[in-house]
């Protein structure tokens, strides 16, 4: 039938295979739902293209939903058309970094188009999405397209692949095309002479191709009840033997082997020429699969209960015999056939190389099919899967579940009288608590712990677990505990060799320094980083670049910061350390709000909260500058944000996290006149302060100030904010201001009584944004007897379809006509520091990650009033 509604998105894609074709390459993601005609629209373009450009070279690779996929699958499909390198690494079971470069390599030969296609991206396992993003960010200047078609329905939020997604659609030479439902119109056109009524079939189908072709080919004389039925109705004219070949391809998979279909169903091989020519199977390549996922489904559903376990058995064996080494697969089989054996043997080794691979979830899900059969092992074995699969789900943030299998590995392990596995087990147990905010019980395993190991004498499970204990006691503000069992957990790990755990040490002795009064950390941390990049630990130097940065940060020296932030976020991505590009990109977050590129951190905590939800410790800090930004714009419901911090916070335990949760709530609360409340969190935050360094002490002194609170400041507090402890608010000002801190200088000059400088603070708050803090100000004039107050952002800002302020538009205009920071700052007379803000606001508010892309963005708006010089 005919492509009807698809030229406009085909004639797109040839274009991009032309600039593809010219060096600038492409990748392509063409969404839509099931049956939206996806892969359709790319077979119409291949053939189109093959005509103009008959020396490209094509390779498909293909996701399956029908079981917990073979990790890198798709891969493994173009590696068979592709041959050559990839082919022999593929077969030799190479590391998968290994495996990506010489995709690219294959995949990139000059003076040709080089064209990739990934199907059903939705259902692609965590290797795969990797894969994506490896091959998507490298295309800039080779002769390859990437096309992949996935459904954009039903995608949850912290999907990885959504996230994936998000991130490759901010790259300039990322191309997006959606396919929607055929008009009304369309679908009569498909309907033709058949007699079904249009306007019934549209309803039936909501003009989905897939739907409407069935329906048409299934000779109905009258619109049936449900597309499915339409299938099963071509499928009820088939013969027996043609019918019992179906229900075998419908449970085998996306790909079809014809031999394994006849010889498991024992059927002729004219049953297979009735199933093509019914258009129930088509030709792929040298096999068959179905014309749709949705028809193999269809088929899947009508087969009787009892006879799948049975037909799954037959498979396994046809597997087996042919020789078959997709272990996912065996696995999938091997449990429809009940057959524990097998499942436990291909199970296990089919989540080995998913973990091998960097596919976790995956990985996860076969070591828990493996557990559904483990009862007749021993205790021993099952306990070491229970291991695997907490190490697993930890990795990919299911940190109750994580918990939950270490509890039961532990309680396996003491039984089998394994003291020091129990002891490791209680460390991995300890981890995810940690994770789950529930700090009090991730102290008490990391004791057990040391306690369990400790008699046993040095090990590296007690290496780990010295470490652990030590990163827990400074977390709790425990420094000289934390200091001391780390250099305890260095000296085991350095006579043991162990590199990974002398990193750790050394991240937490360093982290924990400063309160002992020893020494400033960086010299540690960067030793520890050296160590971790010299040895290829990934997770160890996330660790390393994200204290760097955050110590750094939390002193205020955000020049300084910027490096390790830069850095450490492209290590972290490289290398797929995502918990510790989390935290980078948290501690981006509070610099931002701390200097006022408030839209920027929003962008950031929203993303952040969007993809954390799993793992409550990194919901914290988006929640926070949120909740606080709210509080100081006067919009949304700040509180929902501080208390489900605040509670996240509390949960850990940690003072540092308590502290500035609370005081962030304080100030909400103070914004709005609740003064007692704020009061009660001020506090609160005081309560654990013993032990923080000086800008936390300052900022609990300072808002205990704030509140009336009758309770003295403790020890000594950072200058600025000692300098407004002694009534010198203008010094302070002038302190925050050299630090870049101005929404901070504004409240200090808000303690002032000059009518003068408390102008200057309603203009800083106004320019911020920050209108509630703002009418504080205001209150202050008018409580002095000031009229003529300014009242607030001028109405075109407040009118600006983005929200741009006066001076915000102006730069944007300047971008849009090609100047650089350095012009826009001569032009408008202000600093090249300033117009960086301005330029990082202008792009938040457009939401572009470039300045190519703004300058776009805003002529697709008509928000342009230059041209380019």
């Amino acid at each position: 039938m005919p492509l009807l509604e698809r030229e406009s998105a085909m004639a797109s894609l040839v274009e991009y295979a032309r600039e593809a074709y010219a060096g600038e390459g492409r990748l392509v993601l063409v969404s839509g739902e099931a049956g939206i005609g996806k892969s359709s629209v790319v077979e119409e373009v291949a053939a189109r293209l093959a005509m103009e450009l008959p020396a490209a070279r094509w390779a498909w690779g293909m996701c399956d939903g029908l079981f917990t996929p073979r990790p890198l699958g798709p891969l493994f499909d173009v590696a068979d058309e592709l041959g050559g390198e990839l082919l022999r690494l593929c077969r030799a079971q190479a590391p998968r970094d290994e495996l990506f470069t010489a995709l690219l390599r294959q995949a990139s030969v000059p003076g040709r188009l080089n064209v990739i296609v990934v199907e059903d991206l939705h259902w692609a396992d965590d290797a795969t999405i990797d894969l994506v993003r490896f091959l998507g960010r490298r295309l800039r200047s080779l002769a390859v397209l990437f096309i992949v078609t996935y459904r954009d329905d039903g995608l949850a939020p912290e999907d990885p692949l959504r996230i994936a997604l998000g991130d490759l659609s901010m790259q300039r030479w990322t191309r997006r095309i959606g396919l929607a439902p055929l008009s009304p119109r369309a679908v009569g056109l498909l309907a033709g002479d058949t007699g079904l009524e249009p306007t019934a079939l549209h309803r039936l189908t909501g003009g989905n191709p897939f739907f409407v072709t069935e329906v048409v080919r299934s000779g109905a004389a009258a619109v049936p009840e449900s597309a499915r039925d339409a299938v099963l109705a071509r499928v009820a004219v088939l013969g027996g033997a043609a019918r019992e070949v179906l229900d075998v391809a419908a449970l085998v998979g996306a790909r079809l082997d014809p031999g394994l279909l006849t010889s498991v169903a024992d059927g002729p091989p004219e049953a297979l020429d009735e199933l093509v020519t019914s258009g129930l199977l088509v030709g792929d390549g040298t096999g068959l699969r179905f014309r749709h996922e949705l028809a193999r489904l269809a088929v899947e559903q009508a087969i009787a209960a009892h006879q799948t376990g049975g037909i799954h058995a037959r498979i396994l064996t046809g597997l087996r015999a042919a020789g078959g080494d997709d272990d996912a697969g065996m696995a999938y089989h091997a449990e429809g056939a009940g057959d524990a054996t097998a499942v436990l043997e291909f199970a296990v080794r089919a989540a080995r190389r998913a973990a091998e691979l960097a596919s976790h979830r995956e990985a996860g899900a076969q070591y828990q099919r493996a557990l559904r059969f483990a009862g007749g092992l021993s205790l021993v074995e099952q306990a070491q899967l229970h291991d695997a699969l907490t190490f697993e789900l930890s990795l990919v943030d299911r940190w109750e579940e994580a918990a939950d299998a270490a509890r039961h590995a532990g309680e396996l392990w003491h039984a089998a009288g394994d003291r020091r596995r129990e002891g490791a087990t209680l460390r991995l147990l300890s981890a995810a608590m940690t994770s789950l905010c529930r700090g009090d019980e991730a102290l008490a395993a990391a004791e057990r712990a040391v306690a369990t190991l400790d008699p046993l004498g040095p090990s590296p499970e007690l290496a780990w677990a010295y470490s652990n204990l030590a990163a827990q006691f400074m977390l709790t503000n425990r420094d000289t505990e934390a200091y001391d069992l780390a250099e305890r957990a260095y000296a085991v790990a350095d006579a043991l060799g162990l590199h990974e755990v002398r990193g750790d040490a050394l991240i937490t002795r360093a982290g924990s320094v400063r309160a002992t009064n020893r020494a400033w950390p960086d010299a540690g941390l960067k030793q520890a980083l050296e160590i971790a990049l010299e040895h290829g630990l990934h997770e160890q130097a996330g660790r390393a670049y994200t204290n760097l940065h955050g110590l750094l940060c939390d002193e205020r020296r955000h020049a300084e910061a910027e490096p390790y932030y830069l850095a450490g976020v492209a290590y972290c991505d490289e290398h797929d350390a995502t918990t510790f590009g989390t935290s980078l990109r948290g501690e981006r977050a509070n610099t931002l709000v701390r200097t006022g590129r408030w839209d920027e951190a929003a962008a950031i905590c929203q993303r952040l909260l969007d993809h954390a939800r799993a793992s409550p410790i990194n919901t914290i800090t988006p929640l926070a500058n949120l909740g606080i930004l709210h509080a100081r714009r006067g919009t949304g419901d700040a509180l929902r944000h501080l208390d489900e911090a605040v509670d996240a916070a509390d949960g850990s335990a940690e003072p540092q996290c308590i502290m500035r949760v609370r005081l962030l709530r304080a100030e909400a609360h103070w914004l709005a006149g609740r003064l007692d409340d704020a009061r009660a969190d001020a506090e609160c935050a005081d309560d654990v302060a013993d032990g923080s360094h000086a800008w936390i002490r300052g900022a609990v002194a300072d808002w205990l100030r704030r509140t009336d609170s009758d309770r003295p400041p403790r020890g000594a507090v950072a200058e600025p904010y000692r300098l407004g402890l002694d009534g010198d608010w203008a010094g302070a000002a002038r302190h925050w201001l050299d630090l870049g801190c101005a929404y901070e200088a504004a409240l200090a000059l808000l303690d002032a009584d000059d009518e003068d400088a408390l102008r200057r603070a309603v203009s800083i708050l106004t320019e911020l944004g920050a209108a509630a803090t703002a009418r504080v100000a205001r209150h202050h004039l008018r409580s002095r007897g000031v009229r003529s107050i300014p009242v607030g952002p001028r109405t075109a800002t407040r009118a600006h379809p983005l929200g741009l302020t006066r001076r915000e538009h102006e730069v944007l205009d300047l971008i849009c006509a090609g100047y650089t920071n350095a012009e826009i700052a001569r032009r408008l007379v202000i600093a090249v520091k300033t117009v960086d803000h301005h330029v990082s606001a202008v792009l938040a508010k457009l939401g572009a990650s470039t300045r190519t892309i703004a300058a776009a963005e805003a002529a697709r708006l008509g928000l342009v009033e230059t041209g380019r010089r």
